[in-house]
């Protein structure tokens, strides 16, 4: 059954997946299924000490069978991808926008992310089974009030018709892998919203006209669209919570 243009793939969260970790969280989005566990340390990079804050990172890797093909471990290989390096420094970016880094004090927050099941928008699961993860670690380390937002993140995308393609057109939510290849255009919108409820807002917008430019009015669209459906990941990550 094809899904309508503001449709989630079925979404589900299994906390506690990693006994060892301080918060751990499996995201799974229809055929895309992320790992994501978070470490407190007491301890910050060089750079932070003696300022009385935290920090917050991430890494980000994709298991060799996580694909059609078996990807080489980047370990193997001697090297990060770049495109590794940018989507664990977007969660990173993203994340430091749920915490009070003051109120957290001199300590390290590390997001591992894997990848055991790639079918489209893995950056953006990420993030989101990241906040779960990291909300958490806080909690178990009695550090619940450096909580300060949550945080999610949606993909979003305008599919035109084709000759052979019979899933969805037009401007459409949460796209998978077929979905974002055939794209016209595509983004990723990262968004927040205070513990307390209130008005969801933007923390990163990345777009891309691949096929086409994108018109004003589309973009807007897309924009509402993926607000939309980080309001309502925020109201799922708050049921794993409770």
């Amino acid at each position: 059954m094809t899904r309508t243009a503001e449709e989630f793939r079925p979404l589900a969260f299994e906390t506690g997946v990693q006994v060892h970790a301080d918060g751990s969280c499996l995201v799974r989005l229809g055929n895309t299924h992320v790992l994501c566990a978070a470490a407190v340390e007491e301890k910050v990079p060089g750079w932070m000490k003696g300022k009385g804050r935290g920090w917050v990172t991430a890494e980000y890797g994709m298991l060799p069978g996580a694909t059609h093909t078996r990807g080489e471990r980047e370990a193997a290989r001697g090297k990060q991808q770049g495109r590794t390096v940018e989507i664990q420094r977007l969660i990173g970016r993203a994340l430091r926008q749920a915490v009070d880094l003051s109120a957290l004090g001199e300590r390290q927050i590390t997001l591992d992310c894997d990848v055991l099941n790639a079918d489209g928008g893995t950056r953006c699961a990420g993030i989101t089974g990241a906040w779960v993860a990291l909300a958490l670690a806080l909690r178990r380390r009695g550090l619940e009030g450096a909580l300060l937002r949550q945080v999610a993140a949606t993909s979003v995308g305008a599919v035109d018709p084709g000759e052979g393609w019979e899933g969805r057109t037009g401007l459409i939510l949460d796209l998978a892998y077929e979905e974002d290849h055939r794209a016209a255009a595509d983004a990723n919108l990262v968004a927040a919203r205070d513990l307390s409820g209130g008005e969801v807002e933007i923390v990163e917008f990345q777009a891309s006209g691949e096929g086409r430019s994108l018109r004003r009015g589309e973009l807007e669209t897309l924009v509402d669209m993926g607000l939309a459906g980080c309001a309502r990941l925020f109201d799922r990550q708050r049921q794993i919570l409770a």
